[in-house]
């Protein structure tokens, strides 16, 4: 077996697009940026190319690192590199940030050629097959006509998903991680409370705080600590910190007492630190309207799925209580009824939706295997 290896320094790219897309929701974007990164080598042929797509507070930085004193990888760095379960010694693997995201992308955060000023509440929603068409372009942009894999997990798979329906010529092979074919109604109760907790915080400003310098700290703080906590599984929360005290004794207030809650104060304020409001609500949304079936009278996955032509390996986790296996299984369902080669898992893991973002060796040795059949 080859030896695993970091795949090392690694540096962003700006890819910059004038031709308008118009989107879902009829909105028009006249020109936008995607940041994305590459790792490995485009082959002679172009047919080796891996498209990775990120979750809800995923980006461009899939692997490696951005300096020798860099502490912190991509955030799939056990998945991407030298020898890894996606090797960059075969592949050539590409990660971006969507539109609307908040590393680089256009997107609320960044200025509006109109106005000089950030977009702010100015930039539209945008959905998941808006994001596989500007993911399309960029593909264009660099010479690839066809993905030997498009993956993801979570938000990442369902572009996965659709990537395999919207340009089924393109996807040769699709990998469909601990996701969904849509939201059921408990998960977008989920998201409308975690946006009612930005939208109602008084720094944000109707989604133009950048005007006034301020930054909903609060309301995203609450909205990651909730989210969090459908991430994680209760085996892990009980496990990690029970009913642990702090000081080892009640302290009878509202301050932080049990080891769960500054756990995810913490969570909560790093996030709130990095990431962008805006952002966090046009990605919810996102995760919202994601649906294959909508615009099918039948209302039947099988008939979404028909155009379909890759071959497919969908895993779930059996602590994942957010995406359930059992939406894993629905998605395998409907391409067996058309016929596609599917490959399936259930791993279990005790680590719950984040179970796809863990070196798990057994899930890995999944995806290496599966990829060894990927020809190039």
């Amino acid at each position: 077996m080859q030896a695993v290896s970091s795949i090392g320094i690694v540096a962003p790219q700006t890819a910059h697009f004038d031709t308008p897309l118009t989107l879902k929701s009829g909105a028009v974007l006249p020109g936008y940026d995607l940041v994305y990164e590459t790792y490995g080598t485009l082959n002679a042929a172009r047919s080796n190319a891996i498209l990775v797509c990120h979750a809800l507070s995923g980006n461009h930085h899939v692997a490696g690192i951005y300096s020798e004193h860099d502490k912190k990888p991509g955030w799939w760095d056990n998945m991407v590199g030298p020898g890894k379960p996606i090797d960059t010694e075969r592949f050539f693997v590409i990660g971006l940030n969507n539109l609307g995201g908040c590393h680089g992308s256009s997107g609320p955060a960044t200025t509006d050629p109109a106005t000089g000023q950030p977009y702010g509440s100015r930039f539209p929603l945008v959905t998941v097959e808006d994001w596989v068409e500007s993911q399309a372009r960029l593909a264009d942009s660099l010479g690839i006509r066809q993905f030997a894999a498009v993956m993801g997990g979570s938000l990442g798979g369902m572009q996965a998903l659709h990537w395999s329906i919207q340009h089924p010529q393109r996807v040769r092979h699709c990998l469909v991680i601990a996701a969904a074919p849509k939201l059921t109604a408990q998960n977008i109760a989920f998201n409308d409370v975690a946006r009612q907790a930005i939208l109602t915080d008084p720094d944000f400003h109707g989604g133009d705080f950048y005007a006034h310098h301020t930054h909903p700290q609060r309301g995203l703080r609450l909205a990651r600590m909730l989210g969090h906590i459908t991430y994680l599984s209760d085996d892990v929360m009980g496990s990690k910190f029970g009913r642990v005290l702090r000081s080892g004794a009640f302290n009878y207030g509202y301050d932080v007492e049990f080891e769960i809650e500054s756990y995810l104060r913490y969570q909560g304020d790093k996030f709130a630190e990095s990431f962008d409001a805006n952002t966090y609500l046009l990605m919810t949304k996102a995760l919202d309207y994601f649906d294959p079936t909508h615009h099918h009278a039948s209302g039947s996955l099988s008939d979404a799925l028909k155009p379909a032509l890759a071959d497919f390996l969908v895993l779930s986790f059996t602590s994942d209580w957010r995406f359930a296996p059992e939406r894993s299984r629905e998605i395998v369902k409907a391409l067996l009824d058309n016929e596609r080669r599917v490959s399936y898992a259930e791993i279990t893991s005790g680590h719950g939706h984040d179970a796809f973002l863990m070196p798990d060796a057994h899930y890995h040795s999944l995806v290496r295997a599966y990829m060894a059949r990927v020809t190039t």
